[in-house]
């Protein structure tokens, strides 16, 4: 399991596990927050092609399907 500081999430790098659409490494560009301030998603930009997909951040704790850095 990552560990995660929601608060450092913004621009960090990631990598899949299992690539799709060839789409392996990631940068967090953006944070979705409720009405109180609380982060409750992150948008991934995919590094190849520029696609961005809105996740729960949470989902990045999984270290089966993410992993911390480029690798």
């Amino acid at each position: 399991m990552n560990r995660i500081n929601p608060g450092k999430l913004l621009m960090t790098k990631w990598s899949a596990v299992e690539p799709k659409r060839k789409e392996r490494h990631f940068i967090v560009t953006g944070l979705v927050r409720n009405e109180e301030g609380t982060i409750i998603a992150c948008e991934l930009e995919a590094v190849i092609n520029k696609n961005v997909y809105q996740v729960d951040w949470q989902e990045l704790k999984d270290s089966t399907s993410w992993i911390m850095g480029w690798k």
